[in-house]
């Protein structure tokens, strides 16, 4: 079983993270708790783009980016997975820099420390070198950078298709089963 924080930030791209817990929670069974925190920026990305504010009817645990009481603030709250979908690059580069300024990044910071998995769904065209490097040090540190670039080998229909062929690939790497298209099956 897992214990799952979603951290949605400000950058383009709340499908992302619209598609990956709508999926999650089809996870019954799989998933012991699943929390969700959003910045105030993506909540209103998440109205521009998607026209909507449903991420307030989730049936999830939901945080406040200023709530440093939140279990997955300390390694004592065993979270296996934190999921920053979509992950600006500010936020990629407060958590390169060891700067937990909010629940985001002190989770993330946790979460490190605890070799536990993060996953940063960077959405961000072009990189710059300061990107690049940041993306390094996460990964050196033990998390996982998965740009938000979508594959079409499996010929997706819809944006919803796209944006699955990111988020099944985002699930297979915190460990949960994914029905998907398979590359060669």
């Amino acid at each position: 079983m897992q214990k799952i924080v979603v951290a949605v930030t400000g950058a383009s791209g709340a499908i992302y993270a619209k598609v990956l817990l709508n999926k999650l929670l089809q996870m019954e069974g799989k998933i012991d708790e699943l929390s969700l925190l959003m910045t105030t920026n993506a909540k209103e990305v998440w109205q521009t783009e998607l026209g909507d504010d449903s991420y307030k009817n989730l049936p999830v645990k939901y945080y406040t980016q200023e709530d440093f009481n939140a279990p997955f603030a300390s390694g004592s709250g065993q979270y296996n997975t934190m999921i920053i979908i979509p992950c600006s690059m500010g936020t990629l580069g407060r958590i390169a820099g060891g700067i937990s300024n909010d629940l985001i990044t002190r989770a993330a910071d946790v979460v490190l420390k605890e070799r536990r998995k993060l996953i940063c769904v960077a959405r961000e065209t072009p990189y710059n070198l300061i990107h690049i490097k940041n993306m390094e040090t996460i990964t050196l540190a033990g998390g996982i950078i998965c740009p938000a670039t979508p594959s079409f080998y499996s010929v997706p229909k819809t944006i919803e298709d796209v944006v699955a062929t990111v988020v099944d690939r985002v699930i297979d790497l915190a460990g949960l089963p994914v029905k998907t298209y398979r590359w060669g099956k």
